[in-house]
């Protein structure tokens, strides 16, 4: 007996259920890949490819798909795949999405595994993500623990190409159904085996803009036979960031960067055009009409009253992310099955990047979760990033149990 009064035997049932009560219930299936998954990510990051040229990258996942006894079918959205599954003669189906394309970044990493295509690399991290599908597509198809179709979304040119909305306009949701989709991005900072499952708006619309100011070029030496461009597009600069500090409310967040200017090829000449380019991120599809309508109003009038003209395109590129409420609890409760829910994070701001799936979550209800990647991992689009192998298990097993949940045997 102890000095407490309680016996070993007792002492060591207190122990045990305490370490049962906090420990993590991955998927023992997807725990046992932990190497194999590890040697197919870092294959998948020394081959990285761009948007629409993921064509190494779709071979390898149709083929594994293939293995596991899996359906697939190609060229969904030019070099998108997808892979369906299903069991028993429930009509109910859902939809989980990972993307596949690199970034046109130099990577500076000299593990063995670098990128091996030069200026190309995974910095952010659709290597895991792919991986992570991957071993939940081979977990399911031999647990066969669902009732229904299970349909695995393997995205080409997330990355500004569009890539989501080529799936769709291929017929992505016509020819495979889903009642609710679920997608997962790595987040550098967020400890390994925590989660994120926040209701509402996650990311920003965002969209691209390009500002062509025509003028009228000549000697540099007898600037009032010409209309300067450059000095107009410095008034439209200046002018433009009003939109955000004078005309956007305080309490109604919104974001426009000018990244880019390019004029001229000579000390001595003054250019016939300049070019404006840079981005714009909002929470609303309705704020970010307006910001296209005054660019385009405060470009197109400070070039009129200097004599010249302006072009102004402008793309939105994204929707914002919206998380539906009922697919949030669902993964919220996944992932606390998984970590406890004292790790996963459930509520937080959006964040102003914008993210391509978007389009596929406006067209069906679903869940955007974020899965840590290491409190130290360098930040995404860094040429240091890497995905955290670690990682690989959680994900996997949240796209598992969460197809088990949705899709769940009477």
């Amino acid at each position: 007996m102890s000095k407490l009064g309680y016996s070993g035997l007792e002492i060591e049932e207190f122990f045990y259920e305490t370490a049962r009560i906090g420990e993590m219930h991955l998927v023992k299936q997807i725990e046992d890949m932990k190497l194999q998954l590890s040697e197919w990510r870092q294959d998948l990051h020394a081959h990285p490819e761009l948007g629409f040229e993921e064509h190494r990258t779709s071979d390898f996942v149709a083929s594994k798909l293939e293995e596991f006894g899996v359906e697939v079918h190609r060229e969904i959205g030019k070099t998108g795949v997808v892979g369906v599954l299903r069991q028993g003669n429930e009509t109910k189906s859902i939809g989980l999405r990972a993307d596949m394309d690199a970034l046109p970044i130099t990577e500076t990493n000299e593990f063995d595994y670098r990128s091996k295509n030069p200026g190309k690399m995974h910095a952010c991290g659709h290597d895991g993500h792919t991986v992570m599908l991957l071993a939940a597509a081979k977990y399911l198809a031999e647990s066969r623990s669902f009732s229904g179709q299970v349909n695995f979304i393997f995205q080409p040119a997330e990355e500004g190409l569009g890539g989501a909305k080529a799936m769709i306009d291929d017929g992505l949701f016509e020819k495979f159904p889903c009642d609710r989709i679920y997608a997962m991005h790595n987040g550098p900072g967020i400890a390994i085996g925590k989660f994120a499952s926040v209701p509402g708006v996650r990311t920003a619309a965002g969209a691209f803009f390009d500002i062509k100011v025509i003028g009228k070029g000549g000697h540099g030496a007898f600037p009032q036979f010409a209309i300067d461009p450059i000095t107009i597009a410095a008034e439209i600069i200046s002018a433009i960031q009003t939109i955000i500090s004078r005309t956007t409310s305080p309490n109604e967040s919104a974001v426009l960067s000018i990244t880019k200017v390019h004029a001229g090829d000579a000390y001595n000449v003054i250019p016939e055009s300049a070019v404006l380019s840079g981005t714009v991120r909002t929470f609303t599809i309705a704020k970010m009409r307006e910001i296209e309508r005054q660019m385009i109003s405060i470009s197109e009038g400070i070039s009129k009253a200097h004599g010249g003209s302006a072009l102004v395109e402008f793309n939105t590129l994204f929707l914002p992310v919206l998380n539906e409420e009922g697919a949030t609890d669902l993964a919220t409760e996944v992932c606390g099955d998984i970590v406890g829910q004292d790790n996963v994070i459930t509520t937080g701001s959006a964040g102003t990047g914008s993210e391509d799936f978007s389009f596929m979550s406006n067209e069906v209800p679903g869940c955007y979760v974020i899965i840590g990647n290491g409190e130290d991992s360098n930040a995404l689009h860094n040429p240091n990033f890497d995905f955290n192998d670690e990682t690989l298990v959680y994900g996997g097993s949240f796209f598992a149990r969460v197809t088990e949940k949705e899709l769940a045997l009477d």
